[in-house]
């Protein structure tokens, strides 16, 4: 088991995602590993759960879920840009 996380803070000025495990490691990785974050607001940012026990990170607001497995291994979001370009067209059409 990897462990609860009971931390997560963003640095935006910096553009990186800390996250502190339960046993004391921290985690920093850029938001560019992650574009629905990058493009998302603070206060998007700011609304995320714990899903479970702690294994993962959502943000309802983003449709993202980040793994903490996938953190540890460094792994970025496999995402194609297809995908996000849709998504982007989808909130620039909701925010008219």
């Amino acid at each position: 088991m990897l462990g609860i996380i009971y931390k997560i803070q963003s640095i935006v000025q910096e553009r990186r995602r800390i996250v502190d495990l339960a046993d004391g490691r921290s985690l920093s990785v850029p938001l560019a590993w992650y574009p629905r974050l990058m493009y998302a607001s603070p206060t998007e940012r700011q609304n995320w759960q714990l899903l479970g026990d702690g294994y993962a990170i959502e943000w309802t607001d983003l449709d993202e879920h980040i793994g903490i497995e996938g953190l540890l291994a460094g792994r970025r979001s496999g995402e194609s840009q297809q995908s996000l370009e849709r998504w982007l067209a989808t909130r620039s059409t909701s925010a008219s």
